[in-house]
């Protein structure tokens, strides 16, 4: 059973990560290409909502057969059963000074051709879910280090397949859901609204990210020390 922390830790994950400098931009042609029917305002609604379904099955289906893998290969399995709060603290140290933008990482990733967008695009709602899929796997070191770093970590701990995934997955479609309803009600607004997030998100990840080195710490201190605090 998921504890109400952990649930809110996987939705934060994902909308910290959608509003991250790499995502953002996805998400930013994501809604281009919603932006193409602002004359009406249920298909700029629909396409947003089809696009995060992309997306969120992206995530959930990446994430469930990671953590299933690592939860049914035995060596794994016992391995983190037996050490897996030992891995945090380092693990989530790690996580932090790349939030913190400490460490310099180059991450290879796949990311979808203009040729590629331009023909997803032309596919209807479908269309949008496709875009969704395609965008959720361009991984960029932020991230990757939200997902590999620190979801799957956070699935694995508790177990669980679907729903961290699925929370993290609906959070990182949540901005592209309210851009689409801006969309719908005022187009003039959404170039605002972007400049706005693109300038809490600094701040955010940078919270995030001493949060994390703070509860890495803390786990080190406990696990590898024996201090009791």
């Amino acid at each position: 059973m998921q504890s109400d922390s952990a649930l809110l830790t996987a939705l934060w994950l994902g909308i910290l990560t959608s509003i991250s400098p790499c995502p953002l931009a996805t998400n930013i042609a994501a809604v281009s290409y919603i932006g193409k029917r602002v004359d009406n305002a249920r298909h700029a609604i629909w396409t947003g909502l089809f696009y995060v379904v992309g997306r969120l099955l992206t995530y959930v289906a990446v994430g469930a057969i990671v953590t299933t893998g690592l939860l049914t290969i035995p060596g794994v399995s016992n391995f983190l059963q037996k050490y897996m709060n030992y891995v945090l603290g380092p693990l989530l140290i790690i996580v932090g000074v790349i939030l913190l933008e400490w460490l310099p990482v180059n991450l290879p990733g796949f990311a979808p051709s203009d040729r590629m967008q331009k023909r997803v695009s032309n596919s209807g709602l479908w269309g949008a879910s496709l875009l969704g899929a395609l965008f959720a796997l361009s991984f960029c070191p932020i991230s990757a280090a939200l997902f590999f770093g620190s979801l799957i970590p956070l699935a694995v701990k508790h177990e669980s397949y679907l729903l961290l995934p699925t929370l993290y997955g609906i959070g990182t479609g949540l901005p592209v859901i309210v851009f689409g309803i801006v969309i719908a009600i005022s187009a003039q607004t959404v170039g605002k609204l972007f400049t706005r997030v693109a300038q809490v998100e600094k701040w955010l990840r940078w919270i995030t990210g001493v949060v994390f080195i703070g509860v890495g710490v803390y786990y080190c201190l406990i696990y590898y020390f024996g201090v009791e605090i």
